[in-house]
């Protein structure tokens, strides 16, 4: 099969793909590329969602490119607004010329005789092959299995009614106006889902096992904005980078203080309708990610008591809703289990290197955005604790960095080398259930530089975009 050939291929018409393509074309002009989106549209996981009131779980003025702010002054914003600001921006660049749409990237095979990667595709059928080879390859599908979320098996499910519904596969035309809705979980989908829901349905009940922590900000800042007009939107951003950066520190360093003060401001909110119970979870703040109420839209549907929350264990499903450890049962016409999303690395795409398979839960992230004993292969990988365009946008800028260097020195291709004996950690430094179940199918950092990821964007600043792109652990060919 005769394949296409260009200098770099980007798997992903995502934000991490379109972060890519620019700073290709702006730091490496002369080089060809092309990107391969999977789905028919570009936006990855934000075309793939379609459930009720999805919207931005951090602010955009951060989530949005450091190339072309974000210009609205709703940092807070919903799926439209984001597909709409991401293909502007690819119209802007004339990124959208480089898209190949409905190409399914099945397998990445690296040759070192010839300096190439070759990539096998097919369309979303299976049945039109494609193959193209490059010089360097750039892995922006992030880090969900786009097929299926997590759904446990809950007993007595088939005898259950009604509807049940996993909000990544939401039916366009579900009809919940006057019916009881349960929503199974707590989580940034729930949270968002509720509030939205609430508008329609008889009733929005929120089972969860454990609480998360949640906060409430206004969908508009009034500091950033103040700030956008004085200083322009690159002041504005700033302002959400270092007000998130400390709020992060503080929680860290001070969690008991940080767990008064959430419960604090929720019982300020909920007043007679505060139950502590579900708003004390048993981790510290920051273990897992802090769930975003923007304008306080979820507190104000329980205000209103257009939802509730249950805080307790499912037995199993019965015919007309959910029996619970208590004792008790849920009525419900319509169950939603957002129960999480799975893991799944590199889109699932079948890696080899010199006909050996790579392992994912063997391999190293080199200063976050290699892995180890994989050439020319530069991965997307966000903060937990920040934007993930924040991580994305350095990453990119310093494979670029790396790939002019391999030009100006007549090198073919370079490869990070992890040494045996460094001590591993896992990669995402969260406690969330979704990245437990999906750990040994991921990569690892290390306690050690350049193997340990910062998760701190002036580090990182410092790191990628200013300090040399050679080190003793990259080999160059």
């Amino acid at each position: 099969m005769t394949a296409q050939h260009f200098d770099a291929i980007i798997i992903g018409a995502g934000i991490s793909g379109i972060s890519a393509a620019y700073h290709l074309q702006k730091y490496c002009p002369a080089k060809s590329y092309k990107i391969l989106e999977r789905r028919e549209q570009l936006g990855g996981t934000w075309d793939l969602f379609n459930y009720p009131g999805i919207r931005s779980d951090s602010d955009m003025y951060t989530f949005g490119f450091s190339f072309r702010p974000w210009a609205d002054d709703k940092a807070i914003a919903e799926k439209g607004a984001i597909i709409d600001y991401l293909r502007e921006t690819t119209e802007e660049y004339g990124i959208d010329k480089h898209i190949q749409y409905s190409s399914h990237v099945k397998t990445a095979a690296w040759h070192s005789d010839e300096g190439r990667w070759h990539i096998g595709t097919t369309d979303e059928s299976g049945q039109q092959q494609t193959h193209y080879t490059c010089q360097h390859l750039f892995m922006c599908s992030g880090y969900y299995n786009y097929d299926q979320g997590y759904a446990p098996e809950f007993p007595g499910a088939d005898d259950f009614q009604g509807q049940i519904i996993h909000p990544q596969q939401w039916p366009e035309d579900l009809d919940y106006s006057g019916k009881r809705v349960v929503v199974v979980g707590s989580g940034a989908t729930a949270i968002t889902l509720i509030p939205s829901m609430a508008q329609d349905a008889e009733h929005v009940t929120m089972l969860q096992r454990s609480p998360t922590y949640l906060g409430a900000k206004p969908a508009v800042d009034p500091v950033a904005t103040k700030l956008a007009r004085w200083f322009g939107r690159r002041a504005a951003r700033w302002w959400f980078i270092l007000h998130g950066m400390f709020i992060y520190a503080y929680c860290k360093k001070f969690p008991d203080k940080a767990r008064a003060a959430m419960k604090g401001d929720i019982k300020e909110m909920l007043g007679d309708k505060y139950v502590d119970k579900h708003f004390s979870p048993d981790y510290d703040p920051w273990d897992q990610r802090v769930c975003l109420c923007p304008d306080g839209d979820f507190f104000d549907a329980i205000k209103q008591d257009k939802a509730s929350i249950v805080t307790d264990h499912i037995d199993h499903f019965t015919e007309n809703g959910i029996k619970l450890k208590s004792g008790d049962e849920l009525q419900a016409d319509i169950i939603v289990t957002a129960t999480g999303l799975q893991m799944l690395f590199l889109g699932g795409i079948e890696v080899t290197v010199d006909n050996e398979s790579m392992t994912p839960y063997d391999t190293f992230i080199y200063k976050g955005f290699m892995g180890s004993g994989t050439p020319n292969l530069y991965v997307a990988t966000g903060y937990t604790n920040a934007s993930w365009t924040l991580k994305v946008d350095l990453t990119n800028k310093h494979a670029c960095r790396l790939i002019n260097y391999m030009d100006r020195n007549g090198y073919q291709y370079c490869v990070p080398i992890a040494d045996q004996n460094i001590e591993p950690a896992p990669l995402l430094n969260l406690d969330s259930g979704y990245i437990k179940r999906g750990e040994k199918g991921f990569p690892r950092q290390a306690t050690e530089k350049p193997w340990k990821l910062n998760q701190n964007v002036i580090l990182d600043n410092l790191a990628l975009r200013y300090s040399p792109v050679t080190n003793p652990a990259l080999k160059f060919h």
